[in-house]
């Protein structure tokens, strides 16, 4: 779990004591402000999630590209030009033959 993760849990408690608070005391603003606090520890806690997700899958990958371009230092040339003239010709509005 990373920081994000921890302070969306933390928004989240946050949120729901705000809204029952809201509810107890019939004060719509705290219930509606504990709810927004709510949606936000959700989107903080997806974020999360997602750079951890991330971080665990596109590490490795680079380090095979980083050891492919090693191995391999013209074939790893030459990949990069088809893909940079296939990126250009994309930007220009060209099909890539």
């Amino acid at each position: 779990m990373n920081t994000d993760e921890l302070k969306g849990t933390g928004n989240d408690v946050k949120g729901q004591v705000k809204e029952a608070f809201g509810n107890a005391t019939g004060d719509q603003d705290t219930k509606a402000s504990g709810i927004a606090d709510q949606v936000t520890g959700s989107v903080q806690k997806t974020v999360g999630a997602a750079k951890e997700a991330v971080a665990d899958n596109v590490a490795p990958l680079a380090g095979q590209a980083k050891g492919f371009a090693k191995q391999r230092p013209f074939a790893t040339a030459a990949l990069v030009g088809v893909v940079g003239l296939a990126l250009l010709n994309t930007l220009r509005g060209k099909k890539a033959a």
